[in-house]
């Protein structure tokens, strides 16, 4: 692509960004539709594509924006033409919040004319959050190439342009324009061409899918409120889903009221929660995975007889809480490799040990080695504990840390098995980072990275890694391939209560 180019339509506008934009070549257009077009033909004139950002004022619509705030448009809008998306939007709003400034992501509407009165109100209502004069018509100019908007609002419906303190609102509006320049830096530094290597497996797993899928129809049949205690799983953008459709998430047993219909969570529970379930009358769905159930199996049968159980988990972590809570007097919770050198069971003759199903697989073994090499008596799983789903997806994240600069891994900070993709792609060498979303995409981390590897824990829905790729098709051209280390086609069977 051609040198990056940033539009400011006024000469105060340009003179706040400056040379503050690195490499870019900063653009006077001027004001208005027809210098806009004519500014916009110029540009495009080498006909190749090119990273172009408008950035100056605007006026707000929505009446929540004051003067200073930024609107990122997340697509631009005119009578008579088709809105032009901005995939970029969210890590670059996400940027200037970093800077400490106040915005707002949106419909930015592009008018021949100055708006306001009834027309700015028609706008409003459509959902646009700002206007300007200049921005669809310079759209064209980036050929294809990344596109951005950031405006600095000036007036509002309160307040609009014909009143006194406009040149006031002005003068705000343009600090706050020179203050986003490092983050309109961050975003033409990240532009460029690149490759997406897709990790596969990613996404849901067997058990998230079946746990979802419990509330879902729990709702579809017993109407709404569904009561769950805790997460159902491990991602933020499943469990809003769920709270859109009715679900109510409580943390204790006890804030369910009697005789309501309440679901368990994928992680598993303590034999403990369920007697309190019991004496308040609930109706139990059961949604613990059947490999976290195995797991709590092995516990009991292990403690059954009398062996004491380490078990090699992280202790904070709910899994870990519901599988200690099988036999709390006979199970150890064992983090890492210094735990296992120094714990002491009742008799060396009579251990076993478990693990959470959620674990980095070499970290786990590492220490079930270490557990190994002190009991010789030591029993372990006759099975892996590690589920196949966390296995195939650190695997598949392995084999795309070794082909790419920077890896992102789609996940909740909460969840465990998303965060050990990131850490198992980061001792690959390369720089890896768990995102819970698009927004939490930084754009430093893409300069320079011009192969880009991405993976989902099992508890993020496939809809977020897409959304991520269409951000980076947002900067630039992109060749997306997968890396496929497996595949697979388990399926649980629903409980007997909604299936």
């Amino acid at each position: 692509m051609d040198t990056p180019v940033v539009c400011a339509p006024l000469g105060v506008e340009r003179a706040a960004l400056g040379r503050r934009l690195g490499g870019a070549e900063v653009v006077r257009t001027g004001l208005g539709p027809q210098r806009s077009a004519a500014a916009a033909a110029r540009i495009a004139a080498g006909g190749a594509p090119r990273a172009l950002l408008v950035a100056g004022v605007a006026g707000a619509l929505d009446p929540r924006a004051r003067p200073g705030d930024l609107v990122v448009a997340d697509e631009v809008r005119r009578d008579g033409a088709d809105p032009v998306p901005v995939p970029t939007a969210a890590p670059l709003a996400a940027a200037l919040r970093r800077l400490g400034l106040r915005v707002h992501v949106g419909p930015v509407d592009s008018s021949p004319v100055v708006v306001d009165g009834a027309r700015r109100a028609v706008l409003a209502a459509a959902g646009a959050l700002a206007v300007d004069m200049e921005s669809a018509w310079l759209a064209g100019a980036a050929a294809g190439g990344p596109f951005a908007v950031v405006r600095a609002v000036v007036d509002t419906p309160e307040a609009p342009l014909a009143r006194p303190g406009t040149p006031v609102r002005g003068l705000v509006a343009l600090r706050a324009l020179r203050r986003a320049a490092p983050a309109l830096r961050d975003w033409l530094a990240a532009t460029g061409p690149r490759t997406v290597r897709l990790a596969e497996p990613r996404s849901f797993c067997a058990g998230v899918e079946r746990a979802i899928e419990v509330v879902d129809r729990a709702l579809d049949r017993y109407g709404a409120p569904v009561y769950v205690r805790r997460q159902i799983v491990h991602n933020a953008h499943v469990v809003r889903r769920l709270q859109d459709r009715g679900a109510v998430f409580v943390q204790e047993i006890e804030e369910v009221p009697r005789g309501a219909l309440v679901v368990l969570a994928a992680h598993g529970v303590s034999p403990a929660v369920r007697a309190q379930a019991d004496a308040r009358g609930l109706a139990v769905v059961d949604a613990t995975c059947p490999l976290v159930a195995k797991v709590h199996a092995e516990v009991r049968r292990y403690s059954g007889r009398g062996d004491t159980v380490f078990l090699i988990g992280h202790a904070d972590h709910e899994e870990v809480e519901g599988t200690l809570g099988e036999a709390p007097d006979d199970v150890v919770v064992v983090s890492d490799v210094e735990a296992a050198a120094t714990v002491r069971p009742r008799d060396a003759a009579r251990v076993a040990y478990a693990m959470q199903t959620t674990l980095a697989a070499d970290e786990a073994e590492e220490i079930a080695a270490v557990l190994r090499a002190r009991f010789p008596a030591l029993s372990t799983p006759q099975h892996e504990d590690i589920c196949y789903a966390t296995t195939n997806r650190q695997r598949a994240v392995r084999a795309v840390a070794a082909e790419t600069d920077l890896v992102l891994v789609v996940g909740s900070p909460n969840s465990s098995n998303s965060r050990r993709l990131a850490e198992v792609a980061g001792r690959g060498g390369v720089p890896a980072h768990l995102i819970d979303d698009v927004a939490d995409l930084e754009l430093g981390w893409l300069a320079g990275a011009r192969r880009v590897g991405i993976s989902a824990g099992a508890s993020a829905p496939e809809h977020l890694v897409q959304e991520v790729v269409s951000c980076l098709c947002g900067l630039g051209p992109v060749t997306v391939t997968t890396a496929t280390t497996g595949t697979e086609n388990v399926r649980f069977t629903l409980p007997k209560e909604v299936s």
